[in-house]
C-alpha cells in the first residue's frame, strides 16, 4: 500500500504536514481529499512549496474534508499507473493511466484531470497483488455478505523497488473504461443482470 496519512478537519495543517515530512521524508509529496475522483483538488508538491502545500490542506479542511497526504512515486512519471478492472470477482482487463499530477502545477478545478490513457497487460507481480487485495476485501466486517462485488477497481504504482504497490480500491462508481478493452462492457451487463447475453 502507498504510505497514507490522513489529516482531520480541526486538525492544524501546518502541525500534521510538518509530521508528515518526519515518517515520510521523500523529495516530492502529494495532497488530495481522502474522498475524490479524477484527481480534482490533488496537487504535488516539493519542499520549497511548503506554504502552497499548507493553504491547499487548510483549504479542504475549511470544506470540511479529510485530507490524504503521500509521498510522491515517481515510477509513475515513466510507467504511469496500472488499473485492474473486477467484475463480480473475476477479472476484465486494464488500462495505463500517465502521470497526471506536474510539478508545479495547481489542483485541477474541472471535474476530472486531463487523462491519458491506454490499454494495457498486466504482468504477474500486478495481478498477483491484484489478487490479495481482493482476499483481504474478505475480511472488511463491512462487506460481510457482499462479495463478490459487481465490479472493483484496483489502481496500482510502483514503488522505488520497482514493486507494485495499492494506491486505491475503487469500490463506489469508479470509471470502467469501457471503450479500451472489446466486450468488457457485455461482461459488465452480464454480470449486472445475472445472465448471459448472446456473444458478438
Amino acid at each position: 500500500i502507498v504510505p497514507s496519512f490522513y489529516v482531520e478537519p480541526g486538525e492544524s495543517a501546518t502541525e500534521r504536514l510538518a509530521a508528515f515530512r518526519a515518517r515520510y521524508p521523500s523529495a516530492e509529496y502529494v495532497v488530495k481529499p481522502c474522498v475524490g475522483a479524477g484527481s480534482r483538488d490533488a496537487a504535488r508538491y516539493a519542499d520549497a512549496q511548503q506554504a502552497t502545500a499548507v493553504a491547499h490542506i487548510a483549504r479542504l479542511l475549511d470544506a470540511g474534508r479529510s485530507v490524504l497526504l503521500q509521498p510522491y512515486l515517481d515510477r509513475v512519471d515513466d510507467q504511469g499507473e496500472t488499473a485492474l478492472l473486477y467484475f463480480n470477482g473475476d477479472y476484465s482487463h486494464a488500462i495505463r493511466k500517465g502521470p497526471l499530477l506536474r510539478p508545479q502545477s495547481a489542483p485541477t478545478e474541472l471535474l476530472f484531470a486531463t487523462e491519458d490513457i491506454s490499454a494495457r497487460t498486466p504482468d504477474d507481480t500486478e495481478r498477483a497483488l491484484a489478487s490479495q487485495v481482493l482476499t483481504a476485501m474478505a475480511q472488511v466486517p463491512e462487506l460481510s455478505g457482499m462479495l463478490p462485488l459487481p465490479y472493483a477497481r484496483i489502481d496500482l504504482l510502483r514503488d522505488e523497488q520497482g514493486l507494485p504497490c495499492l494506491l486505491e480500491l475503487e469500490l463506489t462508481e469508479p470509471s470502467l473504461f469501457f471503450e479500451y478493452a472489446e466486450g468488457s462492457a457485455l461482461r459488465f451487463a452480464q454480470t449486472l443482470l445475472g445472465s448471459q447475453l448472446p456473444q458478438r
